[in-house]
């Protein structure tokens, strides 16, 4: 018979699924690419973050071969015992170059990169203002602030009369705003200039989570700084993930040679944890070399997104305007937008429901996700299809 803890566990996942909002896992089993092999069937994939088509990239895949040859397969330690290697080193002094910070801290993955900074930088009485749009690692890095005894607010998306009013408001003494730099679900951008200046105007810090733009927006692919033509300035604070665009795995924090110096000594998800394989430092930097100097494919992603937004305009389900690799199609209900992408699978076609808490109650949508990888018969084939289910 099982305990009374787990028949609660069983009603709340009977709940979760009554609403609709059951999640699976599908197996893939082939590499990362527009096609793949998922649950037995050839799909053209519509659901993964590799923008720029680097996770399977002969140049990067070569690259980690040669860094598991060089390196072997684990760090054995956190990075402050015996877990930092000459591949991360190197890698961390590519990243502070590339995005133009005085230095760089690597981090296993984008959740613990965003749970070092504001926890660690928020002592008591510290005021933290957050985009309501922001991902759940930041959401969870500010609970832990206000665990610490921060004092949590937070702004309507993008609103920044309601952020200017919060801050004039606050008589802390030392403030942070946080936000995503592209939103993941809408695929829109912070106004970054305008926050910066917020943050000069009121003495607080502006801590910027880029995993969507970087290696995408830019000039030379450093991220939506670069987009927005901001340079580095000391109240920046830039987490970037290397499992997107990327192609790799891992993130970083980029900041003042204080602020990451103090991260590295104090940051619990830094301190904490075992270092990542140097192996996979050592593919990350062929590919960011390759981003900062194969334009080609991020115009081929711009061309991708073009001709997408134009093939599915005029459809009953609205694109959220997005100029990113992200491109959200509104549908509402959960129903719904599972019918949909039901449809396109049967069709061939593997394109996400979003469905609620990760989106808000009614907003649920496909997220078709675009890479430099898909060829222009590829979106004319889920343009046809979403036209035809239409």
């Amino acid at each position: 018979m099982s305990s009374r803890l787990e028949q609660a566990l069983r009603a709340e996942l009977d709940e979760i699924a009554a609403a609709g909002l059951t999640r699976r896992r599908r197996l893939v089993t082939s590499p990362c690419g527009p096609r793949v092999m998922v649950d037995g069937r050839e799909m053209l994939a519509f659901a993964s973050n590799d923008y720029l088509g680097l996770a399977s990239d002969p140049a990067v895949t070569a690259a980690l071969a040669e860094g598991v040859r060089q390196w072997g397969a684990g760090s054995g330690a956190s990075p402050l015992v015996s877990g930092h290697a000459v591949p991360h080193e190197a890698l961390e002094a590519r990243l502070a170059e590339f995005v133009g910070f005085p230095r760089a801290l690597s981090f296993s993955t984008g959740y613990l990169a965003n749970l070092a900074v504001v926890p660690t930088l928020a002592g008591r009485g510290t005021a933290v203002f957050a985009d309501k749009l922001n991902h759940a690692s930041l959401i969870d890095a500010v609970q832990l602030a206000k665990a610490q005894g921060a004092d949590s607010h937070r702004y309507p998306h993008a609103d920044m009369a309601a952020l200017e009013r919060q801050l004039a408001a606050s008589d802390a003494p030392a403030k942070i705003i946080v936000t995503d730099a592209v939103f993941s679900m809408d695929g829109d951008l912070a106004p970054l200039p305008l926050l910066l200046a917020l943050a000069e105007r009121f003495d607080a810090w502006l801590v910027v989570d880029d995993a969507h733009g970087f290696g995408v927006l830019g000039p030379r692919g450093e991220g939506s700084l670069g987009h927005f033509g901001l340079a580095f300035h000391p109240r920046l604070i830039l987490m970037g993930t290397l499992g997107k665009a990327a192609g790799v795995a891992g993130a970083f924090v980029a900041g003042s040679e204080t602020v990451v110096e103090y991260l590295a000594q104090k940051a619990r998800s830094y301190i904490f944890t075992t270092g990542a394989p140097p192996a996979l430092a050592f593919a990350l930097y062929r590919s960011v070399d390759l981003i900062a100097t194969d334009g080609a494919r991020r115009q081929r992603l711009l061309d991708r997104i073009g001709r997408l937004r134009d093939g599915l305009a005029g459809l009953p389900w609205p694109l959220l305007p997005s100029l990113t690799a992200i491109q959200p199609l509104l549908v509402g209900e959960n129903q719904a937008v599972l019918d949909l992408s039901q449809a396109l699978w049967e069709r061939g076609l593997w394109v996400p429901a979003i469905r609620p808490p990760t989106v808000p109650k009614g907003m649920a949508r496909l997220r078709i996700s675009l890479s430099a990888a898909h060829s222009e018969a590829d979106v004319d084939r889920l343009v046809a299809a979403l036209q035809e289910l239409a």
